[in-house]
């Protein structure tokens, strides 16, 4: 797997790059700012990109504005920000777009290399990796508290489907039933609004375009 990382910290980007690359990755380029990072993704067509929410030249938004960029120029682009912070306008616009291949992790919250890795071949194969603090706070961010009529086991349940996992992965992990999963996903979707559906990732982009609606 190709992979293009857009990270201004040398210490952090060349950590990923021997980390990539004792994992059978090969880190195609390297860039610490959006012309560089935008100018390898057209010249490698990587299979996967890291990109740092913030860049140079005024450390705020460049790095997931330019990975929209990347995006429309690229629509199958698989996309994993890598950040401190959760941007809300463009992290909704970046994941409600329609299409997987994308991923929001907080840096912080990154404590075991194998879930990290995990995430980053689950996007590259198109699927969706969310850290489940960033879909509470866009949730939370979006008007009023919509998560707030949920239950605890609900919320539980929207965060690991916001990291992609079936059914029968959260009931694994949640030591339930799949009925009882299979219940509480449909209680989500009846309190937000939105129209079930089976699929992991699809189920993640629908509550995303819930956010796009109130937003």
């Amino acid at each position: 797997m190709r992979v293009v990382i857009a990270e201004d910290n040398v210490l952090l980007s060349a950590g990923l790059e021997l980390l990539l690359g004792s994992r059978g990755c090969r880190v195609a380029a390297v860039a610490a700012d959006v012309d560089g990072f935008l100018a390898a993704v057209d010249a490698h067509r990587p299979d996967a990109t890291i990109v740092d929410v913030r860049l140079p030249p005024s450390f705020r938004d460049e790095g997931i504005r330019a990975a929209l960029r990347a995006r429309r120029a690229h629509p199958d682009l698989p996309v994993l920000v890598l950040s401190q912070y959760v941007e809300q306008a463009y992290a909704t616009e970046l994941l409600s777009g329609g299409r997987g291949g994308i991923g929001y992790l907080l840096k912080d919250r990154v404590s075991r290399v194998d879930e990290f890795l995990d995430a980053l071949h689950r996007v590259a194969a198109g699927g969706t990796a969310l850290d489940p603090e960033v879909v509470a706070q866009l949730l939370t961010r979006s008007g009023g508290d919509p998560i707030a009529a949920l239950t605890r086991r609900e919320r539980e349940v929207l965060a690991l489907m916001a990291e992609g996992h079936d059914n029968a992965a959260i009931a694994a992990r949640l030591f339930v039933t799949d009925n009882a999963v299979h219940k509480h996903v449909g209680n989500v979707f009846a309190k937000l609004g939105l129209v079930t559906a089976d699929s992991g990732h699809r189920r993640v982009r629908a509550v995303l375009a819930y956010l796009q609606r109130q937003g």
